[in-house]
């Protein structure tokens, strides 16, 4: 009867734990499934949004982060830092959270105490907790950061080097744009697509960014080619450039073959029909999806 009573007792504290903590979140969808009603109880609602944050499925932190992130900036901060450094989170959710405190920073009353918790974060072993750091550092006019991210491109870690890209283009500081040059002569294949990904964000140094991307549209490696071609579209007009749009027509490399074809498309009729029969010359490329690129374009037209 010990042993029952025992084990019935066991069983029923399980009981009262999981439905204590199915109520918990059940109330936390109730505040996300409504804005209102998060505003109206605010002062009841963070502190139960904070609790569910650390016991809900990764959906649900996302749409928790979200919220506090949007409403309740001062609240949510070391929350957030603190899901992002956790290694029992997963990397999905972590990743997230240093995606929030990157857009709030700006909105503290006093971020310092947690941009110096980040730098430290830079230098941590946890390549995971590096990146996060360096992504979260990353918001327009965090000049601080310049220098503590400018190390990590030439971190071990690939990943972390690509984050340090992303982030110190985010700062949206020209004096960065010459250091971005200099990585895209020496970086790796991997550092500089990011890099040529990232170059668009560089406004005031547009011209000399759309030089960048004619340049690597030549060069050896088919992928930088490819990833300057893409990126020159979001920053330049075709029509300038046709030259270079079709010599892409005999690059050994389908992907570029396709894109310059499907870039026609933003002609105007004029200039399509002094390409078209370049175009449908096209249509006998022994790469299927070069071919089909083709057809959308003259059925375009």
């Amino acid at each position: 009867m010990w042993l029952c009573a025992r084990t019935s007792g066991m069983t029923k504290k399980k009981i009262i734990e999981f439905e204590s903590k199915g109520a918990l979140l059940g109330r936390a969808k109730g505040y996300l499934e409504s804005v209102e009603r998060f505003l109206e109880e605010r002062e009841k609602a963070v502190p139960l949004l904070l609790k569910a944050l650390k016991l809900g499925d990764d959906d649900l932190k996302h749409e928790i982060i979200l919220l506090l992130g949007s409403f309740a900036k001062q609240d949510a901060a070391w929350p957030l830092y603190e899901m992002m450094t956790d290694p029992e989170e997963s990397e999905d959710s972590r990743h997230h959270a240093s995606i929030q405190l990157r857009v709030l920073f700006r909105f503290l009353k006093n971020p310092q105490p947690l941009i110096d918790r980040l730098f430290e974060d830079l230098k941590a072993h946890d390549p995971i907790v590096r990146l996060n750091a360096a992504f979260a550092l990353g918001w327009e006019g965090n000049a601080q950061a310049a220098i503590p991210l400018i190390e990590l491109l030439y971190d071990p870690d690939t990943r972390v080097q690509q984050t340090a890209v992303n982030a110190l283009s985010n700062l949206r500081d020209d004096r960065i744009f010459r250091l971005m040059l200099d990585r895209l002569e020496h970086g790796s294949v991997v550092q500089k697509i990011t890099i040529l990904l990232n170059l668009w964000r560089f406004y005031s140094k547009r011209d000399e960014v759309v030089s960048v991307y004619l340049k690597y549209a030549e060069h050896e490696n088919a992928e930088l080619r490819l990833n300057a071609l893409v990126f020159l579209g979001t920053v330049a007009e075709v029509k300038p450039h046709l030259p270079v749009y079709v010599r892409c027509l005999s690059d050994r490399e389908p992907r570029i073959r396709a894109l310059a074809l499907r870039e026609f498309a933003k002609l105007d009729r004029a200039d399509f029909l002094k390409l078209e029969s370049k175009i449908r010359d096209m249509l006998r490329d022994p790469d299927m999806k070069v071919k089909r690129a083709a057809m959308e374009v003259l059925k375009a037209f």
